[in-house]
């Protein structure tokens, strides 16, 4: 029955659940039967065959296919969190950073703004990222939003690139 539970007993939605305790209880129960001594004193009838050990059976063999599933989620659970711990919080809001010399396209019509840097010799590349140290953006110049920023709290200017 041992070798039946392991193979079936895991398809039901409750069963999934039950499954685990009821094949631990069955061996808590081999555990408490290998305990009883042999018989003194033979019987009237030779005793029964015991069969072949869970895993030597074709039931037994089956039965490693959702054990392994589950061995999997137990394993897979602890280590995907620690994972998640050492790679530690996102580290932003999804917006790459700008810095002040380099260019950078937008990929959305202005005034949206999804910004991405490229490299300056690139066909791609649309504005020059200036830093507004020395005042305000130039009138022609767009502003950044500034999540695009180092710091997340400045405004760069966008100059055109004349192609």
């Amino acid at each position: 029955m041992q070798a039946d539970t392991m193979v079936m007993g895991w398809w039901g939605p409750l069963s999934v659940l039950i499954t685990p305790f009821v094949l631990l209880a069955n061996l808590s129960a081999l555990s408490g039967i290998r305990r009883i001594p042999e018989p003194v004193t033979p019987g009237w009838r030779p005793p029964l065959d015991p069969g072949k050990p869970v895993f030597r059976r074709p039931a037994g063999i089956l039965a490693l296919v959702p054990l392994s599933l589950l061995g999997l989620v137990v394993l897979a659970v602890p280590l995907l969190l620690l994972v998640g711990m050492l790679a530690g919080p996102d580290s932003g809001d999804g917006h790459p950073t700008l810095t002040a010399g380099s260019c950078a396209r937008n990929d959305a019509p202005w005034p949206e703004q999804s910004l991405r840097p490229v490299g300056c010799g690139s066909s791609q590349a649309q504005y020059r990222v200036v830093d507004p140290m020395d005042g305000p953006c130039a009138s022609r110049d767009y502003v950044a939003d500034p999540e695009y920023s180092k710091d997340g709290v400045t405004s760069l200017c966008l100059s055109a690139l004349k192609r």
